[in-house]
């Protein structure tokens, strides 16, 4: 029994409200369970140096978390004068998995920064940060494109994300801290609507793990990416602006 008393194969309770934001182009707050995470994109008309004058756009993310976001208060990064290796790290992965799905050719010389603030933590804010950051990236390009500053839409699919794990020998779908803090493997799989992998991290804890449980993951996580990818159609949908 899992310590939430889900199954095997589900998924916490899911939630991505929009229209939480009067100044951003694109907001979204992704709630995976008690892990929240407030996304926000904003559109700048320049691009990186290195990219001027190729005719190309740019997504990159940044990625925090509030001092009260866990059970104890943590100083924020800022306060002690630099970012922590892990930090780097879950943005990182978050500009490349919105740009995997982001034909940045189409998007012209226009730079989108997605900021996520982590708001309360329980497992899961990379996966979390992720899945709300591409409804926040895909709701400033319907901003674009209402306003003529682009004529179709860069977006090449749907990107989200999803954590899998070893609990008590038994592969899980989306581990919460508790799960994660004692799993004897955990995994985050980045997925496309379509299927395709973006990225994969997986970690053993305890002891090396086989093919086996590892493809049983893979499928647990197409299922959850398949879930989640239609409450980000739902999300956008509904979003007013």
């Amino acid at each position: 029994m899992r310590p939430s008393g889900r199954a095997p194969d589900a998924l916490r309770p899911v939630s991505l409200e929009t229209d939480v934001n009067k100044y951003a182009e694109g907001a979204c707050i992704a709630r995976f369970g008690d892990t929240h995470v407030l996304c926000t994109a904003s559109v700048e008309d320049r691009v990186p140096q290195w990219l001027k004058g190729s005719g190309r756009g740019w997504v990159t993310a940044e990625y925090g978390m509030l001092p009260r976001a866990t059970d104890k208060r943590t100083d924020r990064e800022a306060a002690r004068g630099r970012q922590s290796g892990r930090t780097q790290e879950i943005q990182r992965l978050i500009g490349r998995s919105l740009r995997a799905v982001t034909d940045l050719k189409a998007l012209g010389e226009f730079q989108i920064r997605i900021d996520c603030d982590v708001l309360q933590a329980d497992g899961g804010t990379r996966t979390a940060a992720i899945t709300g950051s591409y409804v926040a990236l895909a709701l400033t390009i319907r901003h674009l494109q209402q306003i003529k500053a682009l004529k179709a839409s860069p977006l090449t699919d749907h990107v989200a994300a999803i954590s899998c794990g070893l609990w008590r020998g038994v592969p899980v779908l989306d581990l919460d801290y508790a799960e994660d803090s004692k799993a004897q493997a955990d995994a985050n799989f980045v997925l496309t609507g379509g299927g395709g992998i973006v990225e994969i991290q997986a970690t053993a804890e305890t002891e090396p793990f086989a093919d086996d449980p590892f493809l049983e993951m893979l499928t647990l996580a197409r299922k959850g990416i398949s879930e989640l990818v239609e409450a980000q159609k739902q999300a956008i949908a509904a979003a007013r602006s």
